[in-house]
């Protein structure tokens, strides 16, 4: 019962938030994070009060699994963007932008922390440095994915910056697994070939493997249905069933066997999209049972985020620097990228500006992360925590702003703004008389 009133105050919460910072003219999902750090343990939940907010950490892990179901929609949603039509236009610029702004960040990233050892060298070790560069790759799938559907935002910008996004999961993958892997080597003095680059490489291979495999099943059994609600309950289950079997983990001797739920869930709605000629209404369908499944996942990240880790001034400043030049990264690394494709301006100027949030990824790299000795995992943590702070608030603005700017969010209409007024107000014959 507590878990389910929980659900209940975040999503109502949450949409409550978006009309009090309405007149801000900032993305929904701004409204739904800054209504967790709000209803969270470090603000209202500290109270105590039951059903007032969360009242600890264990409380939002407690409904982890809700958590992972709306990121799993998420990248089934995503894989929809892969429809061969569109990539045959797109594929070959999204695969080398995608790749040189993920290393661009790390690269970056790695040089500018490294220096600050040798200025900190009691604050921030080098292993430290080379997992955060690693770790900079990650970008936000979800909050990226909201600003775009918020704003029903269209253009070439936005048919490359979902397909990078979706890219980033897995060069994101490979990175941080070379360099936690160089990280652990100077800690040991010895290095892991079968963690640094076996696993890793396993890991992507198995998520493609699995995710076409049930999108492919998906489809077959689609087409025994003559029922819509049949044919979305299908597609529901069977992503449900994507993000259980995704969490399967096992060692085959020395190899550790696993899957990224981001890359299965991807790959699902991709084979799904391309196979099923019915998939174009079942996602629109979708989509509508989803959104508030998407509002609570928001406003439960937006309560995870820790505040305590502003109590700690070396923190606070390494963080900093590591927003910075992530930020920094991301943007010339597309830039360059796009000048490489030869783009249009509008996309090559904005691309990096969309790239800037972070979140569910790279809080998947802390978990692994925390593992490096001498107080190293919690540095690397602390900092993220930090950083996914900031850019989780900004970073969809800034991505609302770089559509605008490259013309992909138009602004509405005065006609549409009048139907709207005339709709709240009860005037149905003006309203009728507009539409």
């Amino acid at each position: 019962m507590k878990e389910l009133l929980s659900i209940a105050v975040a999503i109502i919460a949450g949409l409550m938030m978006t009309r009090l910072i309405k007149p801000l003219h900032l993305p929904d999902v701004t409204a739904y994070l800054v209504t967790g750090v709000v209803i969270g343990p470090y603000l209202l939940g500290a109270l105590g009060v039951p059903g007032l907010g969360f009242n600890s950490g264990a409380d939002v892990s407690a409904l982890e699994p809700v958590s992972n179901m709306a990121l799993g929609f998420i990248a089934f949603a995503i894989g929809n963007e892969f429809r061969l039509g569109e990539l045959k236009k797109t594929g070959k610029a999204a695969t080398v932008i995608g790749i040189l702004q993920a290393l661009a960040a790390a690269v970056v990233t790695d040089v500018a922390l490294i220096l600050v050892h040798f200025a900190m060298p009691d604050k921030l070790s080098v292993p430290a440095a080379i997992t955060l560069g690693a770790i900079a790759t990650a970008t936000a799938p979800a909050a990226t994915l909201m600003v775009v559907r918020q704003y029903k935002a269209k253009g070439e910008l936005t048919d490359l910056l979902l397909p990078i996004v979706a890219l980033d999961d897995a060069v994101g993958l490979v990175v941080f697994a070379v360099s936690f892997g160089v990280a652990k080597a100077i800690h040991s003095g010895a290095v892991d070939m079968i963690s640094v680059l076996v696993d890793p490489l396993l890991e992507i291979v198995l998520s493609l493997v699995l995710g076409a495999v049930l999108g492919a099943v998906l489809t077959f059994l689609e087409k025994q249905f003559l029922s819509n609600s049949n044919r979305l309950s299908l597609t529901i289950g069977f992503v449900l069933l994507t993000v259980a079997l995704s969490s399967i983990e096992f060692k085959v001797g020395p190899v550790t066997v696993s899957f990224s739920s981001l890359l299965v869930c991807m790959m699902l709605g991709t084979v799904f999209c391309n196979l099923c000629p019915l998939s174009f209404d079942l996602m629109e369908r979708a989509d509508r049972w989803t959104a508030p499944l998407f509002v609570f996942f928001f406003v439960i990240s937006g309560a995870g985020l820790e505040l305590s880790v502003f109590g700690d001034i070396a923190v606070v400043a390494i963080g900093v620097i590591y927003v910075v030049i992530r930020a920094v990264g991301k943007y010339f690394g597309a830039y360059g990228g796009c000048r490489i494709m030869k783009l249009d301006e509008k996309v090559t100027k904005n691309l990096g500006v969309a790239l800037f949030p972070q979140a569910g990824v790279a809080l998947g790299m802390c978990v692994t992360a925390s593992t490096l000795g001498n107080g190293d995992g919690e540095m690397v943590r602390n900092i993220v925590l930090f950083a996914i702070l900031i850019y989780e608030l900004v970073g969809p603005m800034l991505t609302k702003r770089a559509l605008i700017r490259a013309g992909d969010i138009e602004a509405k209409s005065e006609a549409v703004k009048n139907r709207r007024k005339n709709m709240l107000s009860g005037d149905s014959k003006t309203w009728t008389a507009n539409g």
